[in-house]
Order: structure tokens, then C-alpha cells, then sequence
């Protein structure tokens, strides 16, 4: 990859990885469904600008079914349901949960996707995986039945980033995904309105909830989209997939060392159980050409320039997508909370 591209992988590993943290700051003075409105309404006032610009939204108007169930089934659900969740389990637990959408993907394929479903070594992940999960929640949490509730809802968010690039990938694949992405947040925050004005915080919320509001927003819905949009054009969508592995480690740091959240033995077993089911269930090998662009300092061989202008001065480009046939769920596979 060039050095462009591993630093857009760093940044959306860091973006992805905070919104645990961010959440469980603002659910605390606002309810869960006022924070997904909030954080949609800002991060569609960004991206949807953009993708318009850019030209990302040709095509959409024939496709707006298909746009609406992705908007409803990738954004609206899990933005709702994984600060309701946090309202009783810790930022820790809900990251490690999410990390498991690998795992949510493999079960979904065996009904709605055939030709992706698992078998062999991705079967064996897949047990692997659940087993973590099994271990989360029949040991960390068992006997408590509020911390039990918020697992399951945090479950439910990975049904929804499951499911989302399945109608992506059936309906929205020729699509740039900018298109779908900021047009689903524009009908998510008109849906969402009615129950969030229902839900509205009866004062002011602090300056840290309001922070935390204004960050996910900005920060991880609007600049980790545009910049992971980024990396799967530069860099191909299997490599880009690999965030789904680090961001988590970001989340569960970030638990225990600011909101001081313990994280037992289990916990860290679970995670490791998952982590690695996911990647087995996802093919189980490094993506292609990610082995290589590591090895590349070492080996002493030159990376490529980013693209420069005429002039020699250096110039941004929206770059197209590369085909890139070892992705499990294409440019639209984007787990973040």
C-alpha cells in the first residue's frame, strides 16, 4: 500500500475505535435515539455535500428502495441500538461484541447469500467466533440480567452491519458508495426526527456529552466514511476490511485507560476468540498484497508516489475502486458504530 493509504488504515483504525468511548459518555445525559439523530444529522450535512460534488449520487433516484432498506438496516438500527446497549454493558464489551460482525456475516450467508457460505476453514472460524461469544456472555455477564439486555442489543447492531452490504451488494454495488452512504443518512435523520424530538434531553446536555455528540458526528460517521471511502478506493476493500480487526483493540484501550473499565481474563479471551473467528470465517489468510506492502522496508524496495501534478505540486484525487475480488463484502462491508 502507499504511504497515503496506511495512513488513511491508522486513521480510521482510530475513528472506528472511539465511538465506544464517545457513546458511552453522551448516553449518559441524552437518549440513545436523540444521539443516532444527532450524530446522522451532522454527519449527512458533511458527507452529503461531498458525495454531490463528487458525483456520487447518480443513480440513486432508481434505486431508492434498496437505499432506504440500507439506511434503515446498516445505519438507523445499530446507531440506535449500540448506545442503548451501552447504557448497561461497558464501551469494552460493546466494542468486542461489534467485532464480531465477521462472524454475523457467515451466519446470514448460509440463508441469503449461497455462494458465500461456509464451509471448511471458514466454518471452523465461524465456531471459533461464536464461542468467544458464547464465553462472553454465558460467563462475563451471566447473572445479570441488564448487562445481558444491553449484549443483546449490541448483538442486534451486528445483525444490521451484516446485513447492510448484502442489499449493498445485490442492489447499490455499482453505485459509488458515497452515494448510498450520504443519502442514507439524510433519510435516517428524517426518520429519526419524530422519536428524537420525543426524546429530547430536558436541559442543556454538559459540554464533555456535547463534545462526545459533535465527535462522533464529525469525526466518526463523516470523517471516518469519507477517509475509509478513501483507503477501499486506494488500497482495494479486503485491505481495507482488515480495520475491523484493529479498531477494536482502539475501543477496549480507550474503556480501560480513560473510563476505567475492567476487562477480566474472559473478557480477553472472548475477544481473542472472536477476533480470530472473524478472520477465519472471512478466508483465514492475510489480504492480498498486505503481506507484501509490510515486507516492503524491510526488503529495501520503493513505494509508490502519490499522484503529482504537472507542476510538481502534489494534488488530491477521489480515486476510483480498484477490483478487488478477495473482499467478503465489497466497498460497502464498513462496521463502525
Amino acid at each position: 500500500m502507499r504511504p497515503r493509504a496506511w495512513a488513511a488504515f491508522a486513521a480510521v483504525s482510530v475513528l472506528w475505535g472511539i465511538p465506544y468511548f464517545l457513546i458511552k459518555i453522551a448516553v449518559a445525559e441524552v437518549s440513545p435515539v436523540f444521539l443516532a439523530w444527532a450524530r446522522v444529522l451532522v454527519g449527512a450535512a458533511i458527507l452529503l455535500p461531498l458525495a454531490w460534488r463528487t458525483g456520487a449520487l447518480t443513480g440513486l433516484r432508481d434505486r431508492w428502495r434498496p437505499t432506504v432498506a440500507f439506511a434503515l438496516v446498516e445505519i438507523a438500527g445499530p446507531f440506535v441500538l449500540i448506545p442503548l446497549g451501552e447504557r448497561w454493558v461497558s464501551s469494552s464489551l460493546a466494542a468486542i461484541l461489534i467485532a464480531a460482525v465477521p462472524l454475523t456475516v457467515a451466519v446470514l450467508a448460509i440463508r441469503f447469500a449461497p455462494d458465500e457460505r461456509p464451509t471448511g476453514l471458514r466454518l471452523a472460524g465461524l465456531l471459533v467466533g461464536l464461542a468467544g461469544v458464547v464465553a462472553l456472555l454465558g460467563i462475563d455477564v451471566a447473572g445479570r440480567p441488564l448487562e445481558l439486555l444491553g449484549a443483546a442489543c449490541i448483538l442486534g447492531a451486528t445483525l444490521g452491519y451484516a446485513g447492510g452490504p448484502i442489499i449493498a451488494k445485490a442492489r447499490l454495488a455499482d453505485l459509488n458508495p458515497l452515494g448510498p452512504v450520504s443519502a442514507s443518512l439524510v433519510i435516517c435523520s428524517l426518520v429519526l426526527l419524530p422519536p428524537a424530538l420525543l426524546t429530547m434531553p430536558d436541559r442543556v446536555p454538559s459540554a464533555g456529552a456535547l463534545l462526545a455528540l459533535l465527535g462522533l458526528g464529525v469525526l466518526c460517521t463523516a470523517a471516518g466514511l469519507a477517509i475509509f471511502f478513501f483507503l477501499v478506493a486506494d488500497a482495494g476493500p479486503s485491505k481495507a476490511t482488515v480495520i475491523t480487526y484493529v479498531s477494536p483493540t482502539v475501543a477496549v484501550a480507550l474503556g480501560v485507560l480513560i473510563l476505567d473499565e475492567r476487562i477480566g481474563a474472559v473478557a480477553i479471551a472472548g475477544m481473542l476468540l472472536i477476533l480470530a473467528g472473524s478472520w477465519l470465517s472471512t478466508g483465514g489468510r492475510v489480504p492480498p498484497g498486505l503481506a507484501g506492502a509490510m515486507a516492503r522496508p524491510f526488503l529495501g524496495r520503493s513505494v509508490r508516489r502519490p499522484f503529482s501534478g504537472r507542476a510538481g505540486r502534489s494534488r488530491t484525487r477521489w480515486p476510483r475502486p480498484r477490483p478487488d475480488p478477495g473482499s467478503p463484502g465489497g466497498a460497502e462491508s464498513c462496521p463502525e458504530s
